[in-house]
């Protein structure tokens, strides 16, 4: 099991209500269908020369466009030949996030994938960072990530060097507690 050995939790990391009111429309959002572009893209971050990852494990929220993104990815990996080692869902609130976290850390993958809302993930990702030895410099995620505001809610530095696809194929990734975007490449479709 990856949880960290000696972790003692000084506070919970779950998000408050008071953190989650400044968030408004982003706490309701529910992520749009992903776009072929933004499938690529998400494989190209992980499909860079010189990278060698070969096994993932994919994590999605419960909505139908984060379970279907997440299937999505799963078929175009395994096309790659790549091995998928877990799919791991998980709901926008909870109890705890300590289960959905070790099960997506415990086969110990290459990398990460996620498509998910934000709160789920923002919450889930508190957790991964408090309990587990996941790293978000090797995580890569869809579209609905991107927000800039989603940094924030996470907390501090929770989310640096996520990475992500945009809609139209560019790219995005977090740098600290900023979000910052590139352009679709100018050969992509």
């Amino acid at each position: 099991m990856n949880v960290r050995k000696g972790w003692r939790q000084r506070r919970s990391p779950l998000i408050g209500a008071l953190d989650q009111t400044a968030y408004g429309d982003l706490l309701a959002a529910v992520p749009a269908p992903h776009t072929g572009a933004e499938l690529t893209a998400l494989v190209g971050l992980l499909t860079v020369p010189g990278k060698r990852i070969g096994t993932v494990a994919v994590g999605h929220s419960r909505d139908a466009p984060s379970r279907a993104a997440a299937e999505a990815f799963t078929t175009a990996w395994e096309a790659r030949g790549g091995t998928v080692l877990a799919v791991v869902d998980w709901p926008e609130s909870a109890a705890s996030w300590l289960r959905p976290a070790v099960r997506l850390t415990e086969t110990a993958p290459d990398a990460w994938v996620v498509a998910a809302a934000p709160l789920g993930f923002a919450q889930l990702a508190r957790r991964l960072r408090h309990s587990t030895d996941w790293d978000p410099a090797r995580t890569c995620a869809f579209a609905a990530l991107g927000d800039h505001r989603l940094p924030a809610l996470a907390g501090d530095g929770t989310l640096h060097g996520l990475r992500g696809a945009t809609a139209d194929g560019g790219t995005w990734e977090v740098h600290h507690d900023a979000v910052t975007g590139l352009p679709p490449a100018a050969n992509t479709p």
